[in-house]
Order: C-alpha cells, then structure tokens, then sequence
C-alpha cells in the first residue's frame, strides 16, 4: 500500500462536487448523539475489516487511537468481524492496524 497517496484525495481531485457531498454526509453522521466519536472508529474499524479494506483501517485505526481507543480495543475490533466474514478481515487488516497504532512501518 502506498501511505503516500490518500484514496479520499483522488476522489476529491477527480469528483469533487460528489466528494463534497460525501464531506456533508460524513459531518452529519459525526453529529449524531447516540455514540461518542471513539465508538464510532471502533465501528468503522469493524466494518472495514469485515470488507477486508486495509486502506480504510489504516486511517481509521489513527483516528481511533487519537480519540483514545486502546490497542487492545481496536485489535478486538478486528477480531469481531472473524463472526461476519471468518478469517479474511482479520488476515487483511490486523497486521496493518496493528503496526498502525504502534507507529510501526
């Protein structure tokens, strides 16, 4: 995976009235009251490792530790998508997520 080349950069660059709205969504979603923000990445992390999306969780995974998640909660964040998809997410994005947090290339 190249870290240098952000996906959300190249779609602002190449849609951006679409990008902009996808922006206005993802505001609205942070606005919600229901979770707090860090339940949120959690969530996300989840979600994105059962999609097996280790581009996602390498971003994800550095918003969550930044809002205070543990090492040991998004790891189990993880590990909870081997009940939707078995073992795919958990091989695609644990390295990733892991070495993400731990500042680690």
């Amino acid at each position: 995976m190249n870290t240098n080349t952000n996906p959300l950069e190249v779609f602002k660059q190449e849609a951006p009235e679409v990008s902009n709205a996808f922006d206005q969504l993802i505001e609205a979603l942070k606005n919600t009251n229901g979770l707090d923000a860090k339940t949120k990445q959690l969530l996300y992390i989840g979600i994105k490792a059962a999609q097996s999306d280790a581009t996602a969780i390498y971003y994800h995974v550095a918003m969550a530790k930044n809002l205070g998640a543990t090492r040991n909660e998004v790891k189990d964040a993880i590990l909870i998508s081997i009940t939707v998809c078995g073992l795919a997410g958990v091989a695609s994005c644990l390295a990733v997520a892991l070495q993400v947090f731990d500042g680690t290339p």
